[in-house]
């Protein structure tokens, strides 16, 4: 499954990719979807910042999915390497549940456009089912299925509602120093 999302900032650049980047604690409660995130790490070198965040997220599991699906499924650890000069992200996230089987990669790019940024969210969500273990080949084609379409309608908007948390911060950042 792909993953795209793109979306558009009115503040410069550089201070939505350092806001993205620096400041992703003091945004959760931009984001309903998200109970807490937990740095885990992070290091500068090379001119690239490698970090490793935990995030929990929230939000309702639908009831066809309940018996798969646990509240596992809704943390995962991101590994992220920034790298500035280039006003890029790549990321990949582990899920805490099914953990061997899912796979989620990407790339976000945040592009200038006058005095507003656009960012570029490029991904992609795989889910082998032969790494489902303790269950019948036939059935873990369906709980890949049903974790996959899970997963993949809770990682897009999630992407948009990031975006538009940095938004609503830094526009009360804004108004606190006037």
């Amino acid at each position: 499954m792909l993953i795209s999302a793109d979306t558009r900032i009115s503040f410069p650049c550089s201070l939505v990719y350092a806001t993205y980047r620096d400041k992703l604690v003091e945004l959760v409660p931009y984001m309903p979807n998200v109970r807490y995130v937990k740095v885990k790490s992070r290091r500068e070198e090379n001119g690239r910042v490698y970090s490793v965040n935990e995030w929990h997220g929230g939000g309702e599991i639908p009831l066809a999915a309940r018996a798969i699906i646990s509240e596992d499924m809704l943390s995962w650890t991101e590994y992220n390497t920034w790298n500035e000069a280039e006003f890029s992200l790549s990321w990949q996230i582990e899920t805490h549940a099914f953990s061997e089987a899912v796979n989620c990669t990407g790339k976000n790019h945040f592009i200038a456009d006058g005095n507003s940024t656009i960012i570029k969210s490029r991904g992609e969500l795989t889910i082998d089912p032969k790494q489902i273990k303790g269950v019948p080949r036939f059935i873990a084609k369906q709980i890949a299925h049903i974790v996959e379409d899970f997963l993949g309608k809770k990682i897009e908007p999630n992407l948009l509602q990031m975006s538009e948390g940095v938004r609503q911060y830094l526009e009360q950042q804004t108004k606190g120093s006037d």
